[in-house]
């Protein structure tokens, strides 16, 4: 039996639907109020939330546009955000279930993009971009939200191992060059971009993916592993919980 990445990703998220809906790690921040201001400047008709995950950019959306899409690889995720957009009184948000590099839009069908911790699981980074870009009118905003990884290799594997260890569906966290060198080629140019660190809790961590406990006790075992300067970058603490970078991109399509 094959199994693709989308396979993976539907697979792992399909049955934490709801935790990623209640998740306070995604319901909450400051860059969802950032995103907030955006949208209010912004004014757009029909917005689309490129990985929509528990729905949060989504919900956000359709309380300032006209109509909202929000696109998940998830049947199961989808489902439990339209229950939540029916409970929220958002008639206006749509779902749909598609991949990021294979969108079901006409070309320029989107005056507003917005895309939050979804990157890191596309198959093809390069090939989600060039589809934001795709269905995006020509000057819309696009504003994406995601972990970065450090410029160091030696924290970038470290970073890019025990995020596969906990969440067999994660490709890759990029690190900001990657990020601007990938949207330059999609004709997505950058106007601003700002970055903060991020606390994770690892046993609300481990336990919103339903990590193994194989899988959690060898993450620790890396972490307890790892030279002094690799814990110290990530902050790690006595219990696993550690520090991420995150950015929020924004790009205008041209």
């Amino acid at each position: 039996m094959t199994q693709s990445q989308e396979d993976v990703i539907a697979g792992q998220f399909g049955p934490r639907a709801q935790a990623y809906v209640e998740s306070a790690v995604h319901a909450q921040g400051a860059d969802l109020e950032a995103l907030r201001r955006r949208l209010i400047e912004a004014g757009p008709q029909k917005a689309l939330d490129l990985g929509a995950g528990g729905g949060h950019v989504a919900y956000l959306l359709a309380a300032h546009a006209r109509e909202a899409v929000a696109v998940d690889l998830s049947p199961d995720m989808l489902r439990a955000v339209a229950a939540q957009a029916q409970v929220r009184g958002l008639a206006n948000l749509a779902t749909i279930e598609a991949a990021a590099e294979d969108l079901p839009f006409a070309d320029a069908s989107f005056d507003f993009l917005a895309s939050r911790f979804s990157a890191h699981h596309w198959r093809d980074f390069g090939a989600g971009l060039r589809q934001a870009r795709r269905v995006l009118r020509n000057g819309a905003p696009a504003i994406f939200i995601d972990v970065i990884a450090p410029g160091l290799p030696l924290f970038d594997t470290h970073l890019q191992t025990i995020e596969s260890l906990r969440d067999p569906s994660h490709a890759r966290d990029y690190a900001l060059a990657e990020w601007m060198q990938a949207l330059a080629q999609a004709r997505l140019g950058v106007q601003a971009c700002q970055t903060w660190r991020l606390r994770m809790d690892f046993a609300v961590w481990t336990e919103r993916m339903a990590t193994p406990e194989l899988n959690r006790q060898a993450i620790r075992a890396l972490q307890a592993a790892a030279s002094d300067e690799t814990r110290a970058y990530f902050a790690t603490e006595r219990d696993g919980s550690f520090l991420l970078d995150v950015a929020m991109i924004e790009a205008k399509a041209f």
